[in-house]
């Protein structure tokens, strides 16, 4: 079916920071290491904390899409890291590796033929694989967008 081809990728498109979104990588993998977990008065997140976010929630959906006896993190407390700043230098590079990876079989999932993007999840409530591929790119925008803000006061602050 064409447009079942035409939604696909558009999906895959979207997922890979295309058209309106921002780019992950170029985010993610650039984000200056001084400011990954710098706090900013009036701010409630780091760098760091958003990253985790990001990677914590779109696992926890590619999983919930994937398998039936995939658990959930306790919300909020599951999805958020308690530390503000990276636990050692490797943590931030492998935290981004994982959300792409993830990201990258998302794509995959999306792009399969064989993936009946509008039945319902069996285990779920209710979704289905198009609106959690929605759900996934509605909030990596979201989120991608305040690291670039928080970026962009910080390097603000830095000339100021």
């Amino acid at each position: 079916m064409e447009y079942d081809h035409d939604v696909r990728q558009r999906l895959v498109y979207t997922l890979k920071g295309k058209g309106a979104h921002l780019d992950y990588e170029s985010v993610l993998v650039d984000f200056p290491a001084k400011y990954r977990g710098k706090t900013f008065p009036g701010l409630p997140y780091t760098a760091w904390q958003l990253l985790e976010h990001l990677r914590l929630a779109q696992w926890d959906i590619l999983e919930f899409s994937k398998d039936e006896k995939h658990v959930s993190p306790k919300w909020p407390e599951g999805y958020w890291p308690p530390e503000t700043t990276p636990p050692d230098e490797l943590a931030w590079d492998n935290s981004v590796n994982k959300f792409l990876t993830d990201l990258k079989s998302l794509q995959e999932l999306v792009s399969d033929p064989d993936t009946n993007l509008y039945q319902k999840i069996p285990h779920g409530s209710g979704q289905n694989i198009l609106r959690e591929a929605i759900l996934v790119i509605d909030h990596n925008a979201y989120h991608l967008g305040q690291m670039v803000m928080l970026r962009k006061i910080f390097e603000n602050a830095t000339h100021a």
